[in-house]
């Protein structure tokens, strides 16, 4: 990934949590005050950790894939040694991005 794409991610990422935001922000209930409650703010704060838990989970897992299969195609006959402590390493990955999404699940719905 080169430099000028990883920018451009960046921007994309900050520019939707933004939009994500700016309704909650901006609206107004019929007095005037603010509508982003504290109840508010904790749905979308767990909202948030829900999905940053699922994203580093798929990153997590996306890199322990990538390297088992590069390390299989340098080494073939060491494939049966990678794969089981690959699928091991990504089922506790997933354990704790399951774990993290169902705390943040829990924030919200509490």
């Amino acid at each position: 990934m080169n430099k000028r794409f990883a920018k451009v991610a960046l921007i994309a990422i900050v520019f939707g949590f933004g939009l994500m935001i700016a309704p909650a922000a901006f609206a107004q209930d019929g007095d005037g005050g603010s509508a982003l409650t504290t109840d508010g703010a904790r749905k979308l704060g767990g909202a948030i950790g829900a999905g940053l838990a699922v994203m580093g989970g798929a990153a997590g897992i996306g890199r322990i894939g990538g390297s088992a299969v590069e390390s299989i195609a340098r080494q073939p006959e060491a494939a049966d040694k990678i794969t089981p402590a690959m699928l091991l390493t990504a089922a506790f990955v997933e354990g704790a991005t399951l774990f993290a999404v169902v705390v943040g699940m829990m924030a919200v719905l509490g």
